[in-house]
């Protein structure tokens, strides 16, 4: 069950919101690309993704050797909302760079 209390935990880690924001614009990232943007390792990229996941946030897809994240589009609205207000109490600098 998807609650408040799980999506903002899940987010209260630097480098998962960083990585939420990435995805939030709606398209499919690979593992790859998140580790690049974040400066994370794969082994701590994939642990943030599997927190990520399991709070419902995202969803993924195996790409041969890479895995795919993208927003979860089963996502309630008002988790979405959440979300949205978390990411827009930002300034833009402070999810560029998580690390």
């Amino acid at each position: 069950m998807q609650t408040a209390i799980h999506l903002l935990s899940a987010l209260a880690e630097p480098t998962r919101l960083g990585a939420i924001r990435l995805l939030w614009d709606g398209r499919e990232h690979c593992l790859c690309e998140l580790m690049r943007e974040l400066d994370a390792t794969q082994s701590r990229m994939s642990r943030h993704m599997a927190a990520l996941k399991h709070a419902g946030l995202v969803v993924d897809r195996r790409d041969a050797q890479w895995v795919r994240y993208r927003r979860n589009p089963h996502l309630s609205d008002n988790l979405g909302i959440i979300v949205d207000a978390v990411l827009a109490s930002l300034p833009d600098a402070a999810t560029r760079k998580a690390a």
